[in-house]
């Protein structure tokens, strides 16, 4: 984190001040996202990450709010999950049974009012960072049904006729694996950041922070060995970042020799251990078909 700037807030005169995120010790990030954490803190936007699965969206949050001192609130997306969730429940059948027992809490609605993750951050005392985690997972009016309370702030509690009020406006980070589109009302209040896959370059930071002390030459050859897969033509899930930290653990712990992966056969697509790359039977039959081709044409 560098020095600290003064960001205006909505709320009258008050000045905050907050620090920069550039990162973290376990979390390389590369200056495009580092601008777009600014600027959704700045203009006090929801920021909206997308990526393929494996590309730390869900990590950044926690990284975020431990650069920045502020407290974690996480709401994970079902596709189950309703926005009413995210403001507060009430229980009714709990309520009628209560008072069928007779039990005194009956004539306190309040004790039949479940709190939601956005409640939560609204009443917190101070500045939190709120992750809402995969939120194409619901259905398509799950983010419309947020708008206003995204915008505003503030929820109206009909049971209980209260308004609940953010008392400072939380740190928003929506992440999404772009399994569906999201409603374009619902873009523009975002500040959006695409995480590309990282490249090479970065790959090796994202590894050195999990490995320091990992053989260079294995970190190269690896990273090689990885992006070929990447690359193969038809592949139904791609390997991941996190999937690349699994398999070097494993090429680490099993002590691989050390020209298995240099010398390796360039008609054999398919690499050591690739259970920790390839998740499905498709994927693995597709590169046993690309070598195939491979050592035909190379005849």
């Amino acid at each position: 984190m560098d020095a600290a700037i003064f960001v205006p807030r909505n709320t009258g005169t008050f000045i905050e001040v907050v620090m920069r995120f550039q990162g973290t010790k376990r979390y390389v990030a590369t200056e495009d996202l580092q601008i777009a954490v600014h600027a959704a803190v700045t203009l006090e936007r929801p920021l909206l990450i997308k990526g393929e699965p494996g590309t730390g969206k869900t990590l950044l949050a926690g990284e975020v709010s431990q650069a920045l001192g502020k407290r974690l609130i996480s709401w994970h997306i079902k596709s189950t999950s309703k926005a009413q969730q995210g403001l507060y429940e009430y229980d009714a059948v709990s309520r009628l049974r209560d008072s069928q027992l007779g039990d005194e809490k009956v004539h306190d609605i309040r004790n039949y009012i479940k709190r939601g993750k956005l409640w939560d951050a609204f009443v917190a005392d101070e500045r939190v960072v709120l992750l809402i985690d995969e939120i194409d997972k619901a259905d398509i009016e799950f983010p419309n049904d947020l708008l206003t309370e995204l915008d505003q702030m503030e929820f109206f509690v009909y049971e209980t006729g209260e308004t609940v009020k953010a008392q400072t406006r939380p740190i928003v980070i929506i992440t999404s694996n772009n399994e569906k589109e999201l409603p374009d009302a619902f873009l523009r209040r975002c500040f959006f950041h695409y995480i590309s896959f990282p490249n090479k370059k970065t790959m090796e930071e994202i590894v050195a922070v999990h490995f320091p002390n990992i053989r260079q030459d294995l970190v190269k050859d690896a990273l090689d060995v990885f992006f070929e897969v990447r690359e193969a033509p038809g592949l139904k899930k791609k390997p991941s970042t996190s999937e690349l930290i699994d398999w070097l653990k494993l090429l680490m712990a099993d002590e691989i020799p050390e020209d298995i992966l240099k010398n390796r056969d360039k008609n054999k697509v398919i690499p050591p251990l690739y259970g920790a790359l390839l998740k499905n039977e498709q994927d693995v039959h597709t590169l046993q078909r690309l070598a195939f081709l491979a050592r035909r044409e190379a005849r």
